[in-house]
């Protein structure tokens, strides 16, 4: 195992909060492999890149010597995570959350090491707990501590209804800490409320309680809003290798950066040495094809890397893309902004009827692929690159 020292540099990258640092600095010092836990509810067939930022630190304990395991929260994900809603989320029946919980094992393994990855199912002792238990873990916390969290207490105050039910989910949570043992647990800075209670909950029940480890929860394609499926921002680790060439190559410079940060491999002094060779002058695409080609290796192979590579230079830069082309970002509204509409108001065309005449002739493209639908709607949370005949394009992203 790596020094104290050394651990707590490669454990800090990144981070958002380490809660409390001087207790893992403790817990470091016994050299003895601590229990890492991180769960994910799944509420959703595939994982996208904002979950690997979660993954790629647990596979940093991992390497570092530690006991890694992997919660499947399949009895969470049918409360609901209240976290950030300021509605009553509907709970997913026990279908629903097994048929997604099974492609969950075989993704997060294109990242951790599955012969050193234990991997848990909070059902497994959530069943097990009859009535009388759940109202003895009820009695181990209060409603004032469940009304501190902002989402709780802004619902309260505003008069918006809170189910009971709700009140149970960072219960159930940091009890998987109590049946885990976790020494440390991993989550998202929105996480930090359910993370504290299992700190709590170990200390009801007689346990060393577990440091809490908060990571950033990582911007979508729009560079605004978090990382979603919901908003059709996300890269899904499951997308085609042409399809996330294609998408990280869309993210803006700036962006680029937070993404190398959160879910490149390289270390901080290399990721370093990036940036100033940007700042001598070298083309920002460029080191956002390195990115591109690793996280695609990543989650495919090299081979896969190099030929999506290759098809985006055949569609994009042989068909003489300008580097400086400009970037609008343009509200979208509830249901969407009708293509034409947004080739208008980017300043690609006159008009929307010139627009329809555009598409009608095959002029326009989107990521190098012609439309031809002229009923088409953009979403919000997207960010793609616009073409109107050779010469006009603009990067757009839609909010």
């Amino acid at each position: 195992m790596a020094s104290v020292a050394e651990a707590m540099e490669v454990i800090r990258c990144g981070a958002d909060e380490i809660l409390l640092e001087a207790s893992l600095v403790k817990k470091l010092e016994r050299g003895k492999p601590l229990r890492v836990k991180a769960g994910f509810d799944p509420t959703a067939p595939d994982l996208h890149l904002g979950h690997t930022v979660l993954i790629n630190k647990l596979r940093q304990f991992q390497e570092l010597g530690h006991d890694v395991m992997f919660l499947v929260g399949d009895f969470t994900a049918m409360i609901g995570d209240p976290t950030g809603k300021s509605a009553t989320r509907p709970p997913l029946t026990r279908e629903q959350v097994m048929e997604n919980a099974k492609t969950y094992e075989h993704q997060v393994f294109k990242i951790l090491d599955a012969e050193k990855t234990r991997v848990f199912f909070n059902s497994s002792w959530m069943v097990e707990m009859s009535a009388s238990d759940l109202i003895q873990l009820s009695a181990k916390h209060t409603v004032a501590r469940m009304l501190e969290r902002d989402d709780f207490n802004k619902r309260h105050k505003g008069g918006q209804p809170i189910s009971i039910h709700e009140f149970l989910y960072p219960l159930v949570q940091g009890y998987d800490s109590v049946a885990m043992k976790a020494d440390v647990e991993l989550g998202g800075t929105d996480q930090k409320f359910n993370l504290l209670v299992g700190r709590q909950l170990q200390e009801a029940y007689g346990q060393e309680p577990q440091v809490a480890l908060t990571m950033p929860i990582l911007e979508g394609l729009d560079g605004v809003q978090k990382m979603s499926k919901s908003l059709n921002n996300y890269i899904g680790i499951t997308d085609a290798p042409d399809d996330m060439f294609g998408k990280i190559m869309s993210v803006s410079d700036d962006l680029m950066w937070r993404y190398f940060e959160l879910l490149s491999f390289r270390s901080l002094s290399d990721i370093e040495r990036l940036h100033q060779q940007v700042d001598e002058g070298l083309n920002p695409r460029d080191v956002k094809v390195q990115l591109a080609e690793e996280l695609i290796e990543r989650f495919h192979d090299k081979s896969a890397a190099v030929k999506a590579n290759e098809n985006f230079v055949a569609r994009f830069r042989k068909g003489a893309m300008p580097d400086d082309m400009p970037e609008k970002t343009l509200p979208a509204g509830v249901d969407g902004l009708p293509v034409a509409n947004l080739l208008k108001d980017a300043g690609l065309v006159s008009s929307t009827s010139e627009a329809m005449r555009m598409i009608k002739q095959g002029a326009v493209k989107v990521d190098g692929e012609r439309v031809e639908d002229r009923s088409r709607v953009c979403e919000a949370g997207s960010t793609h690159i616009y073409q109107v005949g050779k010469r006009r394009f603009a990067k757009v992203t839609l909010t």
